[in-house]
This record gives C-alpha cells, sequence and structure tokens, in this order.
C-alpha cells in the first residue's frame, strides 16, 4: 500500500472517528437536557398546579404579628386545630408548642415536607400532622379550632362548608381577609396582621334560619268568601 493510500485510509478513519465523538456528545447534551426539563417539571408542578384551580391558596408566609394574634385569641382554647393552607406549618407548628394537637391541610407537596421537617427539628413531630390535600375533599368535623389564610373568592363558599361540617363549640380564626356574611365576635392586630374570630354556634345558627326560610313555602291568599 502505498503512502498516498495510507494517507487517505488514516484521514478516513479520522472524519468516522470524529462522527461518532460528534453523535456521542449529541447524544449526551440530549440526555441532559431532557433530564433538566424532567426535574424542572418535577420541581414546578407542586407550584404551578394550585394555581391552574379554579380556587387556590397562594403559599405567602404569616408574619410573626399574625401568629402572635392567632395564639392570643385561641388562648383560653382547647381541643384539637387545623391550619386550612398551612403552607411552611408556622402556624401549626406554634399552636403546638402552646398545647394543641395540631393539624395542617396543604396541596402543595414540598411545603408539606418542609413542614414535617421542621416540626421534627422544633421536637413537636407527635403533637402535629401534615395532610397533602385539597380542602374542598376534606371533613373538618372533627376540630374545634380552625384558622383560615383564605382569598376572598372562595370565603363565601368556605362558609357554608365550615358551617355544615363544624360543631357548634368550634372558632374560627380568618387571617388577612374576613368572611364575607358571618358577623365576628372580636377581632386583634391591624391592618395585614388583623384576624377575625367567629363563633360557630353563632354562623351555624345563621345557616339554619337560612336553610329555614328557603324551605318553608310562603302562604297562599284565602280565597274570597262567597257573598
Amino acid at each position: 500500500m502505498s503512502q498516498e493510500e495510507l494517507f487517505l485510509d488514516s484521514v478516513a478513519a479520522g472524519q468516522v472517528t470524529e462522527k461518532k465523538s460528534r453523535s456521542n456528545l449529541g447524544l449526551v447534551v440530549t440526555g441532559l437536557l431532557g433530564g433538566s426539563l424532567v426535574a424542572l417539571y418535577a420541581v414546578a408542578t407542586p407550584f404551578v398546579a394550585p394555581a391552574l384551580r379554579k380556587v387556590c391558596l397562594p403559599f405567602v408566609p404569616a408574619t410573626t404579628a399574625q401568629v402572635e394574634n392567632v395564639l392570643g385569641v385561641l388562648r383560653a382554647r382547647t381541643g384539637r386545630l387545623v391550619d386550612i393552607g398551612s403552607g411552611d406549618g408556622r402556624i401549626v407548628i406554634a399552636a403546638a408548642k402552646h398545647g394543641f394537637k395540631a393539624s395542617g391541610f396543604e396541596l402543595n407537596p414540598w411545603l408539606v415536607w418542609y413542614s414535617r421537617y421542621k416540626a421534627f427539628r422544633e421536637g413537636v413531630h407527635r403533637s402535629t400532622s401534615f395532610h397533602i390535600s385539597d380542602l374542598w375533599k376534606v371533613s373538618f368535623a372533627q376540630y374545634s379550632n380552625v384558622v383560615i389564610f383564605g382569598v376572598p373568592q372562595m370565603m363565601d363558599q368556605l362558609e357554608v362548608k365550615l358551617a355544615s361540617e363544624l360543631p357548634s363549640t368550634a372558632k374560627v380564626v380568618a387571617c388577612r381577609f374576613p368572611f364575607p356574611t358571618w358577623v365576628p365576635e372580636c377581632t386583634a392586630g391591624e391592618g395585614i396582621d388583623t384576624v377575625w374570630v367567629y363563633d360557630a354556634k353563632t354562623f351555624k345558627t345563621h345557616l339554619q334560619n337560612g336553610m329555614t326560610r328557603e324551605t318553608t313555602p310562603e302562604p297562599k291568599d284565602k280565597p274570597d268568601s262567597p257573598t
């Protein structure tokens, strides 16, 4: 084989090797890009999915003043406590430190896992529980103390749900936004830190009276007596 032929063979072999290297590099880049997209989807989905619902609870951490106001209005209370839309668990954990058996319901699994970890670090994991759940699919009948950081779009629907499920001895504490038709028995704090306290006996009575008015037929006019 002549030197020219050897040179051409080496060039051809180099081109094949280069093509294989480029192909392998392309596969690696494609794999990394695909893995990154999957990881981004896994991380972002729990945060984005709730926002796609008709009514959702955005995660806005409670301020220190809000937590203190909630605990202040419930300081003479006992029984089970639930935080609807518990976020990072700070209300539940603070309530547990004050003697409550406290639970939190949150749709975002990342926040629930963080809350469980935080409760363990704070030493209250035995008196707290955190659940990944949609609040509309949960019954709150077992709770006598309810805390809710709601949004205006959901408060009227939540009025009906809580009034039909809670015991008459329950207290409901609304933070940031009050309920539209319920009359609070007291308030605490100012501005965004305001909390409204509602007595279940009062709002359940209003619900029953409203249902009675809807189901009671109006009296019919008596026919005129013949003369």
